[in-house]
């Protein structure tokens, strides 16, 4: 039990350690030496769990990539019945948390989907799964925002989901870019315009 446990662990290290690497260099920057030194592990061990960069590669978006964005989106929309106002205080807190940022990587899958998804067939199918849930997870609470009054009934959700998270995306791009993390603040607050926009007549304030 302990050595499964210790062996749970040491994988744990170094899939957080490629994480790292991947949302600082890029995949194709990432480097082994550098995950080795990180956690303080032999070359043979890390092949032991991951025989190549590519399925290490994979992994970080299968087990870190996919479980943080959908438990981070899915926490989100649990504290609010109000889908609209969560998305915006959502972005505010982005915009709040990067102002005095010294260097802007942007979004880990939003970086990884400009470099990989359009050359590695394994990437690309990965990435759209996660993409996916997150847009389904707010396809979701639109549709339960409408059926609650808050949300205006002749909207598409799952049109207006993908402009959302797309927009997103897009904004975090933008700024990383620019190295300019001081435009979040205006680009989010023209998108929290636009949401302002979905809400019903009655729910307006």
């Amino acid at each position: 039990m302990t050595t499964e446990r210790n062996a749970e662990q040491t994988r744990t290290r170094i899939l957080e350690a490629a994480r790292e690497e991947i949302f600082q260099n890029g995949y194709q920057g990432m480097r082994i030496d550098s995950i080795l030194q990180k956690t303080n592990l032999a070359k043979g061990a890390l092949y032991h769990y991951f025989p190549n960069k590519l399925a290490l590669g994979y992994a970080v978006v299968d087990e870190v990539l996919m479980g943080q964005f959908q438990s981070v989106w899915e926490e989100l929309f649990l504290q609010s019945k109000d889908p609209l106002t969560t998305l915006q205080k959502m972005f505010l807190r982005k915009a709040e948390s990067f102002q005095n940022a010294v260097a802007f990587n942007g979004c880990p899958l939003n970086n990884l989907n400009q470099e990989m998804a359009a050359i590695d067939a394994g990437f690309h199918q990965r990435l759209e799964k996660v993409f996916e849930g997150v847009h389904m997870t707010i396809v979701h609470s639109l549709a339960q925002g409408q059926t609650d009054g808050i949300v205006r009934q002749d909207i598409d959700p799952v049109k207006i989901s993908m402009f959302i998270f797309s927009s997103y995306q897009g904004i975090m791009g933008a700024a990383k870019c620019m190295q300019a993390p001081e435009l979040l603040g205006d680009l989010f607050g023209t998108l929290n315009d636009y949401i302002d926009t979905l809400r019903a007549t009655e729910k307006k304030h």
